[in-house]
């Protein structure tokens, strides 16, 4: 059994018991979090989809830590111009575990 599941704007295919990384959540660690948008679901083969989300689907989460991504470099240059700029960004994660699908 999985889900396609809207989790802070972005589309997600879960499954039960899979540790997922999501743009940073404002849940405490340690807390459940319930998400209603859930766009589709496939119950061993019998696929409900919904318009745009399915009615009385959800899916249940634990927040199981709050962390940073990787560094990523944004370098910007000019050619003989003299000109350049050197930025660093690191995104802002939770993970989460899936904890179940209902549907």
């Amino acid at each position: 059994m999985y889900a396609i599941v809207n989790i802070a704007g972005q589309q997600f295919k879960v499954t039960e018991n899979q540790n997922l990384y999501v743009h940073r959540l404002s849940d405490d660690e340690g807390s459940s979090v319930k998400f209603d948008e859930v766009l589709l679901i496939d119950n061993n083969g019998k696929v409900t989809v919904g318009s745009p989300s399915v009615a009385g689907a959800s899916v249940k989460a634990k927040v199981l830590s709050h962390l940073k991504g990787d560094k990523v470099i944004v370098f910007k240059k000019k050619r003989r111009k003299g000109y350049k700029l050197k930025r660093g960004h690191r995104q802002y994660l939770t993970r989460i575990q899936i904890e179940s699908i209902k549907g």
